[in-house]
Order: structure tokens, then sequence, then C-alpha cells
């Protein structure tokens, strides 16, 4: 029997019938990832299974350092086949991290493999995977259409020209891609060298001359309308923690004027130049009716020698533990009160903040949108069985789970669609235990709706898209076609309800 069965994760035969029923079926709406605009327009092709599985991607760099793979075969110029075969090693070392199920979930999906990954299987896997990446179903926009993704966001700098987006847009291609706005750069002004080289393509991407902070605004300003043009509807931040200090314009304007002038500021000053900033994106998100994320919390390059060697986003960061909770709720505050608290997505990277945050939201919800301020979905080191119970039930204990909008793949590589499958089957489980155990009642239409919005439905309503398809009409011929994944039996029903559905 193969590792990855129809039962995977699925424990009950309440969690097995919902599965099939209400959430293999639905297609996927991934609002925040890390996709290339560049391969999408370009429709890349993959020409082997490294640069499709192992490129860019620091999960697995972080696991094979584990194992004592020299960092040659992460991030150096080895031979993509024998960087691919110090993964393979590493893999039967991965038991009980989710990297294993990823893994075989991955192979499963994307290229009808149930062998297990390690040495002995690495050379007949390589042959298999590389003869299946000629076909066009695994081009960068043929995965898209084969797991039914209806629309994504990017991952986009202000300085992006978006000219990717402008040709995904003119392309005819199936899924609908807009870019993300995540100004991160424009609060870096502890390195004055780098902040300026960025300035200067901010200012050639919004043509205005940056000289003063009411140009700097304005030229933020310029990309912000330009992305809305595109179809953006979503800013993002990655932020160690809210910044909220006290900052007048005046005060700004001279941070400004000092760090422009090639000067670094003090903590002290970058955070409170960072507090006026904040207010003002939340400002800007507001009166477009964007959704501002909030992603909150990593410890990012810890390692300082490894930074100057690799750079960024190479597996060198962590969770991070500093005081988030009076901060978060100062910054919502903050905006509340100035009648410019947009909806926002707040995601966090310690659970020791889930129940924080998941009553923290209830601060601001304003009776008019339904699920206006969320609990974002269990991100980065959370993103795993484990976390993602935590998460949902924090959810569920102090807020409206019902009103969720689900699972993202905030992933670099195009072999991570299979991540919505397996939230919708931790889901699924969790749910029908309760369903089982008689802590929710046996009412199909109630539970199965749930889940249903939950992987989708929520997120199609709430992101304000302009989007091409109606979410009922694309789960429909979605529920008719496949999920482009092997045909799986429907488990008998428990509950009676249930069986008057089937």
């Amino acid at each position: 029997m193969g590792f990855i069965t129809e039962h995977f994760l699925l424990q009950s035969e309440t969690a097995r019938y919902l599965y099939k029923k209400y959430a293999a079926a639905q297609p996927i709406l991934d609002y925040h990832c890390h996709l290339s605009p560049k391969d999408l327009a370009e429709n890349r092709r993959f020409g082997n299974l490294f640069e499709i599985w192992l490129e860019g991607d620091h999960y697995k760099w972080r696991a094979m350092r584990a194992n004592g793979v020299p960092e040659r075969f992460c991030t150096g110029d080895v031979e993509p086949y024998q960087k691919f075969l110090a993964w393979a090693e590493t893999v039967p070392h991965t038991l009980r991290n989710p990297l294993y199920h990823w893994v075989h979930l991955e192979l499963k999906r994307y290229f009808g493999i149930e062998r297990l990954l390690d040495r002995d299987s690495a050379a007949a896997i390589w042959q298999a995977a590389n003869a299946r990446l000629m076909d066009d179903d695994l081009s960068a926009r043929g995965i898209l259409e084969r797991f039914h993704v209806t629309a994504l966001c990017t991952t986009d700098d202000p300085t992006d020209s978006l000219e990717y987006h402008q040709q995904l847009s003119e392309s005819g291609c199936g899924t609908r891609v807009f870019p993300a706005f995540r100004p991160d750069r424009a609060l870096r002004t502890r390195d004055p060298i780098s902040f300026n080289r960025w300035l200067d393509k901010l200012s050639a991407g919004a043509n205005i001359e940056i000289a003063r902070l009411a140009d700097f605004l304005a030229a933020l300003e310029n990309r912000h309308d330009c992305f809305h043009q595109h179809g953006c509807r979503l800013s993002d931040h990655g932020l160690d923690y809210c910044h909220t200090e006290s900052c007048s314009e005046a005060e700004a304007s001279a941070a400004f004027v000092k760090v422009r002038s090639g000067y670094a500021l003090s903590s002290e000053e970058a955070d409170r130049f960072s507090s006026y900033l904040m207010i003002f994106f939340g400002h800007l998100d507001a009166a477009k009716g964007w959704t501002k994320q909030l992603h909150l919390g990593a410890y990012r390059n810890a390692n300082g020698r490894m930074l100057n060697g690799y750079g960024r986003d190479a597996g060198f960061d962590s969770i991070g533990d500093w005081p988030q909770v009076a901060l978060l709720g100062k910054y919502l505050d903050s905006l509340d009160r100035a009648g410019a608290l947009p909806r926002t997505i707040i995601y966090n990277a310690n659970p020791g903040d889930n129940y924080a945050f998941a009553t923290m939201i209830g601060n601001f919800q304003d009776g008019n949108i339904a699920g206006k301020i969320q609990l974002g979905s269990a991100w980065w080191f959370l993103d795993q069985k484990d976390a993602m119970e935590q998460q949902l039930n924090a959810l569920s204990n102090c807020g409206l789970l019902s009103r969720f909008v689900g699972m993202v793949t905030d992933s670099r590589s195009f072999m991570s669609y299979p991540r919505h499958e397996y939230f919708r089957r931790v889901l699924c489980n969790l749910i029908g235990s309760d369903v089982e155990r008689g802590e929710l009642p046996d009412d199909e239409e109630l539970v199965g709706g749930m889940i249903k919005r939950i992987c989708y439905h929520n997120a199609a309503d709430y992101l304000c898209l302009p989007m091409a398809h109606k979410a009922a009409e694309v789960s429909a011929a979605v529920a008719a076609n496949g999920h482009g994944l092997p045909a799986r039996g429907v488990e008998a029903p428990r509950i009676e309800q249930m069986e008057k559905g089937s």
C-alpha cells in the first residue's frame, strides 16, 4: 500500500466523507504566494526535477544542512542531479517533519509517483519526473490549470514594473494573476546605501524626483495607484512587530532628509519613521478597499555570516519572540480611530500568540463586513498539521471559524499546491472528529457548507478581486471535472443526514 492513500490524515469515516464531498473538489484561490510573475508570463517549462522542486526552496535547504549536507549542495554550483541526490538522501531523516508529508504528496500529485524517496529510489524518480515534466500540464500555467487555481496574488515590490502582470492580463491565461503591494523596503532606513538605491528605482518607476518626504509619499501613492490599475487588491507587510511610535510629519520629514542624505537612522528614529509610513499605507489601502496583510513575528537573518554569503531568504530565519499584543492593538486602533482600518489579515509566526491574536481581531470587527479582521492561516514554521490545528482551534474558540478565509501556499515553488489539499484534510479531520464525538451536530448542510466556504468561497467573497469567474460556477465545474487528482472512492457516510445529501 502506498504511503499517501485516499485516507491520508483522515482518521474517521465522517472526516473522509466531508473531505471527499465538500473539500476535495473546491478550486484554489492562492491570495498570498511568492511565485515569479516572469515564470508565469513566459509559461516556464521546467528542465528537470531540481528546477521545479529544489531551486530556491529554503525549507529543504534547512533540512539538508541539519543532515550534514555541505552548503554547495544547497545554494552552491553543484550540478542539479547531485543536489537532488543530496536531498533524496536527506528525506528519510525528515520523518515526522512536515517535509516528509509534502515530499510524497507532491511526488504523487504531480508525477503519479508513489515510491518513497531515498538514495535507492532517487535515480528512477529523477528520470520518471523529468519525463513527466515534458507534458503541458506541468508548465507554469499548466500547473495552475491542473490544480484549478482560479486566481493567485504574487508578492511585488513597489518598484516592480508589473510588465509581466501586464503580459499575463493579455495572455488569455485561465488563472487570474494579480500583484500584491509589499513595501517592506520603504522601512529599511538603517542601511542608507541600500535604501537610497531603492529610492532611485522608486523615483524612476513613479517618474517623480524624490528629495523630500512629500516626494516619497507621492511616489509610493503613484505606485499604489498603478498596482490598483493592474488588479491589485492586497498589500502585505513582513514586520518583526507593528510600529506604533508617535511620529509627527515634521519628525518624519527630518528623518527622511537624514537618510536621503546618506546617514543611517537610529533605532528610535527608524521605528518612528516606520510608524508614520505604516499609518500612511493603512490610509492608502482603506481608500481603495484593499485588504492589508500583516506577517508578524519572524526572526529573520539570524546568521550574519550566511546572510553576507548567500543573502536573504536562504533559510536562516526562525520564530521570533517580541511582545506583539499591545503594539498590534495600538496600530489597529490608530487606523480605526482615523476611519482608515481596511480589511486586515494578521499572520503570527509564534504559536504562543495564537490566542492573543485570535482575541485581538474581535476588538475591531465592525458589524458591516463579515470577518473584516482575520487571523491568517498557520504561517511558515507553523504551516504543518499540529500548528494548523492550533490555529483553527484558537480561531474557533475566540472567533468565527466559519468566516475564515482559509489557506495560502506562501511559496516560491510551483510544487506547493498540494498544501491546499493538506490543509483541507487537516480541516476535515478536525471537524469530522468533532462530529463523531457529538461535539458538532450531524447536519451535513451546516457542517459541509462551512468547509466549502473555508476552502474557497470565503476568500473569493472577502478579497474583492476583479475576478472573471464566479465562485459558484468555478466550483461546479471543478466538481464535474475532478480536481486533477486520482479518483477517490466515497466513504460510506457515518451520519444519516449525510446519506440524504449523497
